[in-house]
């Protein structure tokens, strides 16, 4: 179940990123190595036991780590995104909330 809700909260990071309100904007600017950051942050979260903000924005810190050891990337442009990801812990907490209750109710 747990696994599920961070499926679901990845998800919905990930599409409020690409459809939310500035989603014109970041699908314009998306390049590849963002999208793949995007997909390791969500395969953390799928992998997590519990997901809160500071688990959320831990597993983002880790990711953002490793994506910096890459020449290839400025660090700016990583802080930008990670910085991104992590406004949208309300977004996410949303979706873990809903799973967390559908749990409770047997649903």
């Amino acid at each position: 179940m747990a696994v599920l809700g961070a499926s679901l909260a990845g998800l919905a990071a990930t599409a409020y990123f690409f459809f939310g309100p500035n989603g014109k904007k970041n699908q314009k600017h998306a390049k590849s190595w963002a999208i793949k950051m995007k997909g390791d942050v969500v395969e953390k979260l799928e992998k997590a036991k519990e997901v809160s903000e500071p688990v959320y924005h831990q597993i983002i810190d880790t990711v953002a780590t490793k994506y910096a050891k890459g020449a290839k990337i400025s660090q700016v442009e990583i802080d930008e995104l990670a910085k991104d990801l992590k406004k949208h812990w309300k977004t996410i907490s949303v979706a873990v909330s809903a799973k967390k209750a559908s749990r409770k109710s047997g649903k």
